[in-house]
């Protein structure tokens, strides 16, 4: 470990679950703290709606993307305590953008939540649900996804995820995302799979929403990131406050280069990556991009554990 460098990525939407970090909330109080701390901002019991749900309240993207940040932000700030090896890199998922913003110290955690509830707000009020749609395309290249998209005509359909080889996530209009995938199917796509969300995000029809995001992110205080972070947008590791702003709004009308920023990572020289979050979505997708990237998921004890002692390597 010493010959290389060290990333910590946080997942993005789609990673909850009902029940996620029960045993790291269970038996480690500065997990349990985080939660409540969160909580406090948002006026409701959000341990209790991770720990009971019902999946339907949990999966509304308002509440969603609270409950991710507040859990990998819990992970993190564990990891502090326990004393791991620090990254090199940061870099998020989407939402998990926010996650590692908070991590760099770049915004504080209870504006991060705050900002990620109206995010997720401005998301839906963008497009009401059942008018828009996100699917999965696996097993089609990059192009070819893009050109199924294209197939779409007047209604909204993108690649908006590029998240490993031959996986591909699309955005639109429900009618756009239907058509795409029909197209895909043609292509030779081994699925097209129609994705639990209720809002199309990283296309066209989320503009309106960056708009007023623009104006969200504006108003809270900003510092300059105590290690680069690597964003969607570009797949670039940045430091200036005003371009980790700007892509940030970007981020939610553009695609998530997801292959592109862990391939940048690789190349900086990054041989081990914490997924510092609920679940393992960011493991899987890291090892079909680059295997020279060891990956350790935290959301439990003993893989927590485990990966204490891989970082120190």
């Amino acid at each position: 470990m010493s010959q290389g460098k060290r990333a910590f990525f946080f997942p993005g939407q789609g990673s909850q679950t009902v029940g996620m970090l029960g045993d790291m909330i269970g038996s480690e109080a500065l997990v349990s703290s985080t939660f409540f701390e969160a909580s406090e901002v948002l006026g409701y019991d959000l341990l209790d709606l991770i720990a009971n749900g019902p999946e339907e309240e949990l999966n509304r993207t308002e509440k969603t993307q609270p409950a991710i940040l507040a859990a990998s932000v819990a992970l993190w700030r564990l990891w502090q305590e326990k004393q791991g090896a620090m990254p090199d890199f940061f870099a998020g998922h989407s939402l998990g953008e926010y996650s590692a913003l908070v991590a760099a110290n770049v915004i504080h955690f209870k504006d991060a939540i705050k900002l990620v509830e109206t995010r997720g707000r401005l998301m839906q009020s963008a497009v009401p649900v059942g008018e828009g749609a996100m699917a999965a395309i696996i097993g089609l290249e990059d192009a070819d996804v893009i050109a199924a998209c294209a197939v779409s005509g007047d209604e909204v359909c993108e690649a908006v995820n590029f998240n490993a080889p031959g996986q591909v996530v699309i955005a639109g209009t429900a009618k756009g995302v239907d058509i795409a995938m029909a197209a895909a199917k043609e292509k030779g796509a081994k699925r097209a799979l129609p994705l639990s969300v209720s809002a199309p995000s990283h296309c066209a029809l989320m503009r309106p929403a960056a708009e007023q995001l623009a104006t969200e992110l504006s108003m809270i205080d900003w510092r300059v990131p105590s290690r680069p972070i690597i964003q969607n947008v570009d797949a670039l590791a940045h430091s200036d406050v005003e371009i980790l702003r700007t892509n940030l709004v970007e981020q939610l009308y553009r695609p998530v280069q997801w292959v592109r920023s862990v391939q940048f990572a690789a190349q900086e020289g990054v041989v081990w990556a914490a997924e510092c979050g609920p679940g393992k979505v960011l493991s899987g997708l890291v090892k079909r991009i680059d295997k020279s990237i060891a990956v350790s998921a935290l959301e439990q004890p003993d893989g927590f554990a485990q990966a204490l002692t891989d970082s120190q390597g």
